[in-house]
């Protein structure tokens, strides 16, 4: 429909933006605690926390004080937290095997804040890079990462997940049939409140660089992720990938990365309606926070202007390594 205005001066659009009320009462799109997922890394030990060197201001730490950070994220608004294992070298093998273990690093974190705040949503990552010894989402044999094989073990990961009360399964490793298989597990093992957020959208980006050190994969990993990522180049096979996904039971789907596929954002959102989330990555991350640690640009607002770009796009939430720093400016009125 082609929309008719008033001719200047009767049409003034600066009108609206004169006054913080005037802009507010006109803000096509808001941002809250609420639309904030938080990605955190888990390692061993007790009492431990260590510096990501390629993300400044992120930290892994122990079970304890995930816990104990999940417990202050929640007073702070955010409502939902990713956890990521940073696990023991001599624990990753070519099959994988402590991906499923229900003692592994993930599960004692799910169990320690379910029981430190029970209010809280806990999402986990279906995906065996941070197990594998070859450092690949799927189980690799002669160089060839296999599909099948890879979603047995995955579909065993998300039960022992969900065993230990995980509320949302990110199943990140983009493998065919990943969704319908683990779906039908859970319904199966009685976990039919347990909700999918398949990483439905997920490029083979240059921009995870900084997440790999975080969990320990970067040097192990061998090759690339090119044969069961997107390429970048194809919006369309995205797409496809999304009502796959949806078709086979995903209750959520994300868009991996973030900024540099708002577009896609915009498409998925549009054509199915469905909750649509996005990852703003490592490197998206690392971005910011090295422009803004050189004076380059305002790092606060930078910041929040990325997460505001995200809901423009159509998101219904972002992960993002900001969301403790972003809750504390929304809380304070962030204009």
């Amino acid at each position: 429909m082609t929309r008719r205005f008033a001719e200047f001066p009767a049409t003034r659009t600066r009108r609206l933006r004169r006054t913080p009320a005037l802009r507010a009462l006109v803000r096509e799109a808001r941002l809250s605690g609420d639309d904030l997922i938080w990605p955190v890394f888990v390692c061993d030990g007790a009492g431990v926390t260590q510096e990501v060197a390629s993300m400044p201001g992120v930290i892994r730490r122990s079970v304890d004080l995930t816990a104990a950070a999940a417990a202050e994220a929640f007073a702070a608004g955010i409502r939902t937290i990713c956890l990521f294992p940073y696990t023991d070298p001599a624990l990753k093998t070519d099959l994988c095997e402590e991906a499923w273990n229900p003692d592994n690093l993930s599960n004692r974190a799910i169990r320690a804040i379910k029981a430190e705040v029970p209010g809280i949503s806990v999402m986990t990552d279906v995906a065996l890079d941070p197990y594998n010894a070859q450092g690949h989402d799927g189980i690799v044999r002669d160089g060839e990462i296999l599909n099948d094989e890879s979603v047995a073990a995955l579909v065993k990961m998300a039960l022992a997940q969900a065993d230990a009360g995980a509320d949302i399964l990110g199943p990140s490793d983009m493998m065919d049939g990943r969704i319908g298989a683990m779906r039908t597990a859970l319904e199966a093992a009685g976990h039919q409140g347990v909700t999918i957020m398949s990483y439905a959208a997920k490029y083979a980006s240059a921009f995870y660089g900084p997440f790999r050190d975080a969990v320990g994969a970067s040097g192990a990993l061998k090759g690339d992720k090119k044969t069961y990522q997107l390429d970048p180049a194809n919006a369309e096979e995205g797409l496809r990938c999304v009502e796959r996904d949806l078709a086979e039971g995903a209750d959520m789907v994300m868009v991996k990365p973030g900024m540099p596929y708002l577009d896609i954002c915009r498409r998925v959102k549009d054509r199915f309606g469905c909750p649509t989330f996005a990852y703003q990555v490592s490197g998206e991350y690392a971005m910011i926070r090295a422009a803004a640690g050189n004076g380059w640009i305002d790092g606060e607002r930078a910041m929040m202007e990325s997460l505001m770009a995200f809901r423009r796009a159509g998101c219904d939430g972002v992960l993002t390594y900001f969301a403790p720093e972003a809750a504390g400016l929304i809380a304070k009125g962030w204009e």
